[in-house]
């Protein structure tokens, strides 16, 4: 029976450590936090609880083949809720918001431009193509071979699929409608990404397949409840899980992983044998400081030349009251959005001058219009306020206490809804508050630059050229999670998981795994 150690207890942590758990290995899971779930986390104070992570459940069929991987379904693990309306827009001077519905989406986002419904029509016909091609082929695939990517289906799209890597996502947007507001709303998705409608690939126009053709759902409890079901289930299948153990070093003797030593709660080391070492730790965490500079694939030179995605301030806010005038997510999008991108993403990011836009681009979650997360009488928010990847911005704290650009990026953000939502005395009915910055990241999750979601997904960061998710230099160490293939968000680290999966069968097929894994036979990993 192999032994596996899997560094990181995050939902491509728990996914990994299952999958493999069923093939036979026998698994043991290091987490250094308490509490499981890494970005995915959750925050309770006063009645009031909020994720402080992901909060969009979108590509349901990716959860729904991980699910019938270990031998259940979606709906057996979680309650899944339709959104309606999906999301609300409000546009910067603009009178009324939009509402993207659950059902007629596609003719409420024509309405915003009539005249390009043809062109729009069109867009979201390839969004769909492109996007079954991605899920049934490029996203399932370690790239260890190219040979199984060249299907009849693929040959015979290569023109188009050239044209989509090689037109920004904001220049293919514009061939299909002039409108600003529908503009926006097909180019948002971008941030999904961790990059802008002018860094992302046209090929990221699938994204719009997701909100505008499948719509969105919410599992009660909210996500802590995903990361639950994932932990439950590893669980079950034998992983070994201990939280507050944090990975100290990778051993490698004779080119090959022997181990993982970990410090215990006395501070002491305890070494954890392993034949396989699977790190979902942010990939220059893994490198900097758990391998030896012999070890390591990637030097610091190449890490300056890569680009890491957005930074996040986010606000947890209790309010007093009710807030109809926001739907379970809410954008707020600027006339300057293009600026707005360019103070994210630009090229004084990550150095003094740094700065926030203001007004920005926000989004916010209120999970209380569809959950019981909020004491009666009263809503809970998710203010998310994009920043550069920009650690000097600071870190936050529990009612005003943090640094003083986060307080001020959230100050500023809540003076914005209330502004542009029509709520004027939102600030004075806030009860509890909570504010998160880039220095958090770094620091509670080793995010590279305090990105709050990973490495951008701009050409040069996506498909094979994101990285391979095993190390070229050490035997029996492979990665997952949102720093390697296939990328950001949680269905991508679901499939993270099943690729090392692959990786360790010797897999190199271009699709999804046939459901469900055998039961589990000792030995066969």
């Amino acid at each position: 029976m192999r032994r596996v150690v899997v560094i990181g207890g995050g939902i491509s942590g728990l996914a990994t450590a299952a999958l493999l758990a069923r093939e036979g290995a026998s698994v043991t899971l290091v987490e250094a936090r308490d509490e499981l779930g890494g970005r995915a986390g959750s925050w309770e104070s006063n009645g009031f609880r909020f994720d402080t992570g992901p909060s969009w459940y979108l590509m349901p069929e990716v959860f729904d083949h991980f699910f019938r991987l270990l031998g259940t379904s979606s709906a057996e693990q979680l309650d899944l809720v339709r959104l309606d309306p999906a999301y609300r827009v409000y546009f910067e001077g603009e009178d009324a918001p939009f509402d993207l519905p659950a059902e007629g989406a596609r003719d409420a986002l024509i309405a915003l431009d009539p005249a390009a419904e043809q062109q729009l029509d069109r867009y979201l016909e390839s969004a769909a193509d492109t996007y079954d091609l991605a899920t049934s082929t490029f996203l399932y695939s370690t790239y260890e071979s190219l040979r199984p990517l060249l299907t009849p289906r693929t040959l015979r799209g290569l023109p188009t699929l050239t044209r989509l890597l090689a037109e920004p996502l904001d220049r293919r947007i514009r061939r299909h409608s002039r409108e600003p507001r529908v503009q926006q709303i097909l180019g948002y998705p971008s941030v999904f990404l961790g990059t802008s409608p002018a860094k992302a690939p046209g090929m990221y126009h699938l994204m719009s397949h997701l909100d505008v053709g499948q719509g969105v759902l919410y599992p009660r409890g909210g996500f802590a409840e995903v990361i639950a079901a994932i932990a439950r289930l590893a669980a079950v299948e034998g992983v070994d899980i201990r939280t507050g153990c944090p990975a100290r070093r990778i051993r490698i003797e004779a080119g090959a992983v022997t181990g993982v030593e970990v410090e215990l709660a006395d501070g002491s080391l305890e070494l954890l044998p392993a034949d396989v070492v699977v790190s979902t730790a942010d990939l220059h965490v893994t490198e900097q400081q758990l391998l030896s500079p012999e070890h390591r694939t990637r030097s610091e030179r190449w890490w300056d030349g890569r680009d890491p995605g957005p930074g996040a301030v986010l606000a947890l806010l209790g309010v007093r009251g009710e807030l109809p005038q926001l739907a379970h997510h809410t954008l707020l999008f600027t006339k300057a959005w293009e600026e707005g991108f360019d103070a994210i993403y630009g090229r004084g990011r990550g150095r003094a001058g740094t700065r926030i836009p203001d007004p920005a681009s926000l989004y916010v979650c209120r999970p209380s219009a569809t959950d019981d997360v909020a004491p009666e009488g009263h809503e809970n928010l998710f203010v998310l306020i994009p920043v550069p990847a920009d650690t000097s911005i600071g870190a936050g704290g529990v009612d005003g206490a943090g640094d003083d650009r986060v307080e001020r990026a959230a100050d500023a953000a809540i003076d914005q809804i209330a502004g542009w939502c029509g709520i004027p005395d939102l600030r004075e009915r806030i009860v509890v508050r909570r504010t998160i910055g880039p220095a958090d990241f770094e620091r509670e999750f080793g995010a590279w630059r305090g990105g709050a979601l990973g490495p951008a997904h701009t050409l040069r960061q996506s498909a094979f050229l994101r990285g391979a998710n095993t190390s070229s230099k050490v035997d029996g160490l492979l990665y997952a999670g949102a720093t390697t293939i296939p990328g950001i968000g949680l269905p991508m680290c679901l499939i993270s998981a099943e690729l090392v999966v692959k990786r360790l069968r010797g897999d190199v097929s271009a699709g999804p795994l046939p459901e469900p894994l055998a039961e589990p036979v000792a030995g066969r990993l």
